[in-house]
Formats: structure tokens, sequence, C-alpha cells
């Protein structure tokens, strides 16, 4: 299997379309095997999917991911874990291991614009940014 984290300082980069670099990580038998670090080139987040196919990514930890960008990997066959926060290698070894905590409802949700309402990435840790691409 091969997982991808958005990467930042060690951490999970808490927005997909926005991280400079995935960490990728090889695993045989729940053990990581290998781990490189890939630009994406500033690309948004339809052509990272592309990129984490062609690197044959089946699985994408991360925090905070658009609907369109979960569209585009669900596309892709790639599985996706939302919702992490902190130490990437920890959560990929979590992974690994089948024991990771992620919520499967961590999303980056583009709220009712037309209405005047604030946008913000809702209650999956995104800190201090926001979601626009």
């Amino acid at each position: 299997m091969m997982i991808a984290i958005p990467y930042q300082n060690g951490q999970v980069f808490q927005h997909f379309g926005h991280t400079e670099q995935f960490k990728l990580y090889q695993v045989e038998d729940g053990q990581i095997t290998n781990k490189m670090l890939i630009p994406t080139g500033g690309s948004g987040h339809s052509a990272l999917a592309g990129l984490l196919s062609r690197l044959k990514v089946d699985a994408l930890i991360c925090g905070g991911i658009g609907g369109g960008a979960q569209a585009a990997l669900a596309e892709a066959g790639i599985q996706v874990y939302g919702g992490v926060q902190g130490d990437a290698d920890a959560a990929a070894l979590a992974l690994a291991a089948g024991q990771l905590v992620y919520d499967s409802n961590a999303r980056c949700d583009h709220h009712d614009h037309e209405h005047g309402h604030e946008h913000t990435c809702g209650e999956h840790g995104c800190g201090s940014h926001d979601c626009h691409h």
C-alpha cells in the first residue's frame, strides 16, 4: 500500500489543496518500508489528485479537504482519511497498523456565499486559515 500525506515541517498539513509537498510511505505487511518527499509544484486540488494517482497512492491522510478534491480522489480510487492532525510519520504508522483515528466527515465546505455567511473550515482543526481555492 502507498500512503500520501500533505506535509509541512513533520506535520500533517491541514489543507490538501494548498500543500507544497506530500510525504509518501510504502507499506508492506503493516510496516513502513520506504518514505519519500514529493513536491507538488503549487498545483491545485484537481492536479494533486492526478499526481497521487500517477504515484499509485492507495490512501491519503489529511486534515481538511474540499468536496471537489474528495470526489477527484474517490474517482482515482484513493481512500481518504481526513481530520487528522499532528505528526505525519505517526499517522502513517497508525494507518499501516490499522489504528488511525480519523474523521470521515472532515471537509472544507463552501457555505452559502450568496447569503453573506463567512466561510470557515468547520470543525476539523484547520487552524487560522480559510479554505478558499
